[in-house]
Formats: C-alpha cells, sequence, structure tokens
C-alpha cells in the first residue's frame, strides 16, 4: 500500500516506553486509515466495557494517505477513543498545521495506553519518543502550555495540548493545537488528561511514496482549475463560517434561548457581516488550502478592545450566542477565548450554560445566572473546567448532570453529545443525522444541513430521505478516513474520491466499491457503540425535541423520524448483505 508507512507508534505511559509495530496492507485495505483505521485499532485494543478513564482506554491518534500530499484540503488529524460524555465511540478531527508533522514521523497511527504516576509531556520526532516532567505546566492554560512545549521542541515541531479542563476530567474536555484550533467534541481532552499527559509535540518531515505522483499532480491541477475561483470559494474567503448565522435564522433553524426558538433577534449583531464591520478580520487556512476559512479576527472598541482570536466559527456563535441570547459578538469572541484558555468545547460549553439558566429558573442549583449574562457565563466555564460548584455536576457530562439535577425532560442531547447549530424541527434530515451518528448529536458525520439549507433536498421530506443523507454520510466517512476537510464536500464526490484513493494508495475502486468500504467503516463505529450498551433504542432524539415545537411552530414528530431511521437501517443491511456475498 502507497500513502501509508506501515507503521504503529505505541505509547504506555504507565512505564514511559514506546515500540514501534507494524501494520498489515490488508488491513489497511479495509479501513483506508484516518476514520477507518482508528476505529479499527480502537475496536481491537480496547477491552469491552473499559471506563473511559481506565489505563486500558486506549487514545488514538491517525493521520491519512494524502497527509502531507499536495492534495487540497489534506492537514487534518484525527483521534479516538472511548468517550467519557457518551460511554462509546468517540472521534474527534482537527485542522491547522500540525497533521502533516504527526506523520512526519514516519507512523500512521498512535496508540497511547497506561497512565502515568506524574504529569509529563511528551516530544516525538523521526527516531522516537522522549517523556518530559510536566511540572512547570501542570494546570496552565491552552496558549501557555502549547508555547511551552513548543519552546523546547524547537524549529518545526507542532504541539497539541489539554488545559485545565483535561487535568480535572471534564467531559466537555478538548484537545487544542495552533492556539485556536480544538478536538473538541466528546472529552478526548478528559482522557488525555486520564494519562498524566499534558501535552504532545510532533517533529518530522518523512514523506510516504505515492503511488501515482503524476495522476495526483493532475488531480490538484483540476480542483483549482474547477473550484478555486468558484463562488463558493469567495464565500468562504470572505465570510467563512459566520455566514451560516444569517442562513440559519433566515430559515428558522438557529437555536436560540436553550432550543426554545429557531430565531434570534439579536443574529444581526452575531451575523458575518457584523464581525466584518467591528472586529479587524484577516485570513488564513489550513495547507495546502485555497479556501482560506479561517477568520483571525481582532476586536477595535469596547471592554474587549485588543482581544484577538481564530474565529468565532458558526458553532461557537449558535452555542455561546444563540442558545444564551447573547446580543453582542465581541462577547462570544471573549467567552470563546475563555474556552480556548481553559480546553472547553465550546459547543458542549454554550449548551450547558443555557441549560444552567433553565436549571436555576426551575430551582435546581443555586448558581445564578439568566439568558445575555456574558459574565456569569465566563464564571461558569471556570467552575465547569475546574470541576468546582455547579460546574462539578456538569463537568460529569450533560447526561449525568441532567438526571442529577431532574432536568431530563429539557436537557437536549442524544446519547450524551450536544447537537450542532441546526434545529432538526426545521431540517428533518439533521434529525436523522442526529439520532443515527455514533457519537452523538452530530452535524459532521453527513453535513446533511447543506442539502437541506440549499435546496437539493426538501427539508420538509421524510419518505426516502435516508437515501439520499446515507450518500453524504458515505462519502463523509471516506473524507474521514483519507483525512479531507468536509468544506471540499462540493470540490471530492465520487469521481474524485476514486481518482485520489488511486492516486495516493494505487488501490483502484469504483463508486460501488467506495460506497460499501465506506458503509463497513460506519457500521463498525455502530458495533462499537453496540458492544458499548449503546444500542439501536439510543439512534434518536431527545423526547423534548419531538414533543415540543419551536417558538415559531417547527415540529419533528417521532413517527416521521422512525420512518427515517428505518429507511437508513433498511439500506444500511442491504449494504451488509451485498459485501457479505461479494466476500
Amino acid at each position: 500500500m502507497k500513502g501509508f508507512f506501515n507503521r504503529i507508534l505505541r505509547i504506555d505511559a504507565t512505564d514511559h516506553s514506546f515500540t514501534y509495530e507494524d501494520i498489515s496492507d490488508d488491513i489497511l485495505k479495509t479501513t483506508l486509515g484516518g476514520k477507518g483505521l482508528g476505529t479499527h485499532l480502537l475496536t481491537e485494543e480496547n477491552p469491552p466495557g473499559v471506563d473511559p478513564f481506565s489505563p486500558e482506554n486506549r487514545l488514538i491518534i491517525c493521520v491519512g494517505p494524502i497527509t502531507g500530499t499536495r492534495i487540497w484540503s489534506q492537514s487534518r488529524y484525527a483521534v479516538f477513543s472511548k468517550s467519557p460524555a457518551t460511554g462509546g465511540f468517540c472521534e474527534s478531527y482537527c485542522g491547522g498545521e500540525l497533521a502533516p508533522k504527526i506523520k512526519g514521523c514516519g507512523v500512521d497511527a498512535i496508540i497511547i495506553q497506561g497512565k502515568s504516576s506524574s504529569r509529563v509531556y511528551l516530544s516525538i520526532d523521526e527516531d522516537g519518543v522522549e517523556f518530559h516532567d510536566a511540572g512547570e505546566i501542570t494546570g496552565a492554560e491552552c496558549y501557555d502550555a502549547e508555547r511551552y512545549i513548543l519552546s523546547r521542541a524547537g524549529k518545526g515541531a507542532g504541539a497539541m495540548v489539554i488545559g485545565p479542563a483535561g487535568e480535572n476530567l471534564v467531559a466537555q474536555a478538548a484537545i487544542k493545537s495552533d492556539l485556536w484550533r480544538s478536538a473538541g467534541r466528546g472529552g478526548l481532552g478528559a482522557v488525555m488528561g486520564s494519562k498524566g499527559i499534558k501535552g504532545i509535540s510532533f517533529k518530522g518531515t518523512k514523506k510516504a511514496e505515492i503511488a501515482y505522483p503524476e495522476k495526483l499532480t493532475e488531480l490538484v491541477k483540476k480542483i483549482a482549475t474547477t473550484w478555486k475561483d468558484s463562488p463558493v470559494t469567495k464565500k468562504y474567503q470572505t465570510y467563512g463560517t459566520p455566514s451560516q448565522v444569517a442562513v440559519t435564522n433566515g430559515a428558522g433553524c438557529f437555536p436560540t434561548r436553550y432550543w426554545q426558538s429557531g430565531v434570534s433577534e439579536h443574529w444581526q449583531n452575531l451575523s458575518a457581516d457584523y464581525m466584518h464591520e467591528h472586529f479587524e478580520v484577516s485570513r488564513h487556512g489550513c495547507p495546502s488550502c485555497f479556501l482560506q476559512c479561517t477568520k483571525h479576527a481582532k476586536v477595535k472598541s469596547g471592554r474587549h478592545a485588543g482581544l484577538e482570536v481564530d474565529g468565532p466559527e458558526y458553532e461557537t456563535i449558535y452555542a455561546l450566542g444563540g442558545l444564551n441570547c447573547l446580543d453582542s459578538l465581541e462577547e462570544v469572541a471573549w467567552l470563546n477565548d475563555i474556552c480556548d484558555r481553559l480546553g472547553l468545547d465550546t459547543m458542549s460549553a454554550g449548551n450547558l450554560s443555557a441549560l444552567a439558566v433553565e436549571a436555576y429558573k426551575r430551582g435546581k442549583t443555586d448558581f445564578a445566572i439568566d439568558y445575555n449574562q456574558p459574565d456569569r457565563m465566563a464564571e461558569f466555564f471556570r467552575l465547569l473546567a475546574n470541576a468546582e460548584g455547579v460546574g462539578a455536576i456538569f463537568a460529569k457530562g450533560i447526561k449525568t448532570a441532567a438526571a442529577e439535577l431532574d432536568l431530563e425532560d429539557i436537557a437536549v442531547h442524544v446519547k450524551g453529545l450536544e447537537p450542532a447549530g441546526f434545529d432538526p424541527r426545521v431540517l428533518k434530515g439533521m434529525g436523522l443525522s442526529y439520532a443515527t451518528s455514533p457519537r452523538g448529536a452530530c452535524h459532521l458525520r453527513g453535513t446533511f444541513y447543506k442539502a437541506e439549507l440549499t435546496g437539493e433536498v426538501d427539508p420538509e421530506e421524510i419518505s426516502g430521505k435516508a437515501r439520499y443523507h446515507i450518500d453524504y454520510e458515505d462519502r463523509a466517512a471516506l473524507f474521514d478516513s483519507m483525512i479531507l476537510c468536509r468544506f471540499f464536500r462540493d470540490f471530492y464526490l465520487w469521481d474524485e474520491l476514486s481518482e485520489m484513493i488511486e492516486a495516493t494508495t494505487g488501490m483502484k475502486m469504483d463508486k460501488e466499491e467506495l460506497e460499501l468500504l465506506a458503509n463497513q467503516i460506519t457500521q463498525k463505529t455502530r458495533a462499537f457503540n453496540r458492544r458499548e450498551g449503546i444500542g439501536p433504542e439510543q439512534d434518536t432524539l431527545p423526547k423534548r425535541l419531538l414533543k415540543e415545537a419551536t417558538k415559531e411552530g417547527a415540529v419533528l414528530t417521532e413517527a416521521d423520524l422512525q420512518i427515517m431511521i428505518q429507511e437508513y437501517n433498511n439500506i444500511r443491511k442491504e449494504r451488509d448483505e451485498k459485501a457479505h456475498v461479494i466476500s
């Protein structure tokens, strides 16, 4: 297999040791790297029923066969483990500059097991791993920890770190890199923290051999010629993801006031236009990407004048701004910065602070907080990251916190993970996405909101929708295995994916073969969940979203959801049977 090193790095945090292990072509052909490989390793390595914070729970870092090549949008890494938030399969992906440096160390995956008796950070290069005492940065915020580790790793290195949230085993803890980038969902920062690891630096320049370099070059040129100057590209370059605020609010699916409404009266103050008027905005992107979608924003005036962040991205704006009824993008940026420093996932943090408002209103806690109170939100996030006071309750995850506070009737989550900023009562296909996603309420397993918001598929349509959704989800599974950025979903369709895989790995696969491979990868994630006690009965939405309409009157009935889920399961079963016949 080309595109790989056929090598895994295994790190044991308990005795500060490491070994290299070979991985066969047979495994790589059926997993493709990234998500496929990470899911395979997690399933094989993790003892069934293991506690997420046990030394036996693996933390697995993967890159893909295109990582470090010239392919547009290739600079992403993936992390896998058993989630402390859901108790099930967890995957999280992160862009920025780190991924090629991970692969440059000459490995396709890194498996971390065990638990260090003292807090350490690791440095990994082409020759191996060194363990360093992390006493000076224990308890440090993410920016300080990353800068400290990089100052010792030297020029050309990159790093991933955790903040106080990860050290305190908070279920919403993220892994951070490039200061503002996050592998955020599912609490993987807490898994890293449970192993006594504060951070990891990577420094490598190795390149895996590509099967057909000339074919890869042709594909790179074709994509650039077709899409580099397209309206889609220009929109990302100019506005980035905050442009979604106007779109979702206009469609009535911008979650507001903790899922009571789909429209925010303050949406214009949270919009991309507002950002460009009231912030100093510049753009940059990941290596090998012409979208340049990241907006670096500096607040011009007010109490947060001078504050700089990458973002805020749409999902952060929805969670911190919409759900909590903030009327100022400057306050969203400030809270975004606080979460980044503490190592918190902004999506989960924003959902929890809005739930904390409802908890206080119902007399379930004595932490006084109301909507549009950014200072109280900031205090809540500090308590959450340190697992103190009311934060100690929410730090266990929304599923556990809701049960403890008797708020299960209003808490919005699937399998223990809070949804993204697309209300499924309006975008019915997103209801299917959230319900069937193995890691919980996830928008990225298919990004089906794109099909519904652009009119490719009628948002109100129920029957037949699952087949459209699976097409999106299957391509996404291949994206996550290669590993590619979701924003290239319009650029890399089935033919382009086939060309890319052949040029990189040497495997020639048509659409039908790719669909079966994607189905296998997706089904393996679902099988992992079943093994951990998360069965088909949890492929649903919170009862509140199925019984309560939005303020504007949008509804999704349980009967309609079940129609989509049944169709989804039938198609997946058909593909399982087809793959069995072929094999």
